[in-house]
């Protein structure tokens, strides 16, 4: 959206049928839509971990962001406030905190690439990407079975997973699979 108010109208809209239960905007302001004890629709379809309908065990915050400009200071440094409280009012690690992205592969691309995730694996709040040992050739069965593992349980062809997977945790590289695919995923 273009702006916060943009997100917040259309969140707002029961013709939109999508909502968050907040949106923080670039100034680092926190706007609270939908209380957490209640559902939002904020993921849509698709699938995390083997389980379906995450917007009925999920907490949707909506970032002001185009996609394609860098996130605002402020805006991460209230994310980075916000987060931790969540989490640990609902018991979620941080292999739990996840972009729309990662559940609905091909579908949905926020956070985006310019989306600080480093930050959050630095300070506990998102699943730390590894050292895997670099395969002795890039193979993309062995590449599903540990994003698999790591959650990525949505369908998607071998690309849309590839992008997705890459989205966060290498969204720099191009081109077919690599070994440092691989290396890149946690462990």
């Amino acid at each position: 959206m273009a702006s916060a108010q943009a997100a917040q109208d259309r969140l707002c809209d029961p013709k939109a049928e999508v909502s968050a239960h907040y949106l923080i905007a670039r100034s680092g302001e926190i706007l609270s839509l939908v209380p957490e004890e209640l559902r939002a629709w904020h993921a849509g379809a698709g699938e995390w971990n083997g389980q379906t309908d995450i917007n009925s065990r999920s907490i949707g915050i909506e970032l002001d962001n185009n996609g394609r400009a860098p996130f605002s200071a402020v805006l991460m440094d209230t994310l980075m406030g916000l987060l931790p409280k969540i989490m640990s009012r609902h018991g979620i690690g941080p292999e739990g905190v996840i972009g729309h992205s990662d559940m609905a592969p091909g579908r949905k691309v926020d956070p985006g690439a310019r989306f600080d995730w480093a930050r959050l694996e630095r300070s506990g709040m998102a699943r730390k990407r590894g050292r895997h040992v670099l395969p002795t050739c890039a193979d993309m069965d062995a590449f599903r079975k540990l994003a698999k593992q790591l959650g990525y349980t949505a369908d998607a062809d071998d690309v849309t997973l590839l992008d997705t997977v890459r989205l966060r945790y290498r969204p720099w590289a191009r081109g077919p699979l690599q070994a440092e695919d691989f290396a890149a995923l946690p462990v």
